[in-house]
């Protein structure tokens, strides 16, 4: 009996990445920085989290900051690493995700990001947690 493969029941194949996880670490993060993102955390969750294995939390000065940050981020994923990408969270913008395949990126509004505290829900990985100002 003949397999079947994606071409014959008409998918595409998966794009492979063209950037390496660690690549795309450093892309969102100097993305982050050079876009003015405040207080920029980031978590590896390899091994301790099935969603993803690799978190940023960011925050923005206003909505507008946020959609644009989200949308451009979302752009440069697609474009330099070849990865599908969700955002859930616009046009209000008050708190983003987008979800880059192995990477997930929330982006908020300071006094939101306050109210809904996703560091102390990741405590567990603090221990590795790593503001994007010190080396990856």
């Amino acid at each position: 009996m003949e397999s079947i493969t994606e071409a014959k029941i008409g998918r595409k194949a998966k794009a492979r990445p063209s950037l390496t996880s660690q690549q795309l670490v450093e892309l969102i993060s100097k993305f982050l920085d050079d876009r003015k993102a405040i207080d920029i955390l980031f978590l590896p969750l390899e091994g301790k989290s099935s969603i993803a294995d690799y978190l940023f939390i960011a925050s923005g000065n206003s909505q507008r900051h946020i959609s644009s940050m989200a949308e451009d981020l979302a752009q440069l994923i697609k474009s330099k690493a070849g990865y599908k990408v969700v955002i859930e969270g616009l046009p209000q913008s008050d708190w983003v995700l987008i979800d880059a395949q192995e990477v997930i990126i929330h982006l908020f509004r300071p006094e939101v990001r306050a109210f809904y505290n996703l560091e102390k829900m990741w405590m567990f990985t603090f221990d590795e947690a790593k503001v994007v100002d010190e080396t990856l």
